[in-house]
């Protein structure tokens, strides 16, 4: 069946079930590897990307339903000015490691900016729970956020 994705801005046709898992259809029928699967159960947020600005697990959301929605993944999110923000900050900071999770943290992250310019320490927390870093770099993760947020403050 084909099923029309908005990804980045653009509409892309994929021929898919539409039960297919959205990570699956980004990484196989449109070649955008940067959308990482880890887990397969939305619980390590690896494959976080938007669905319409809200972070949504791409491994547990069947195309069917994100056809209707704006999807943003890791390729486009510094198109925004959180994502600038954020990933200014992320190598600014020096925050990878092993760099497997970095994309769904960073589209979290993201998502936390553009709805809460000043998020506190508890926002943070909220906002980045789910997203799961095995070389827990959590101390810098947070500390990206934070500089994104005074940087956004400035502008």
């Amino acid at each position: 069946m084909a099923i029309n994705l908005k990804v980045n801005g653009r509409i892309r046709t994929v021929d898919a079930d539409p039960a297919k898992p959205l990570l699956w259809a980004l990484r196989e029928d449109l070649d955008m590897v940067g959308t990482k699967f880890g887990c397969g159960a939305g619980l390590c947020g690896a494959c976080t990307v938007h669905l319409d600005g809200n972070p949504a697990r791409a491994c547990q959301t069947p195309i069917g339903e994100a056809q209707e929605m704006a999807i943003t993944t890791i390729e486009a999110v510094a198109q925004s000015d959180a994502g600038k923000r954020i990933s200014a900050s992320w190598i600014k900071l020096d925050v990878p490691q092993c760099g497997y999770c970095q994309a769904g943290q960073i589209m979290s992250a993201t998502a936390l900016l553009a709805s809460n310019p000043r998020p506190t320490d508890e926002d943070i927390d909220s906002a980045m729970t789910g997203n799961l870093c095995r070389c827990s770099t959590y101390v810098r993760i947070r500390e990206a956020i934070k500089d994104a947020a005074k940087a956004g403050a400035k502008a």
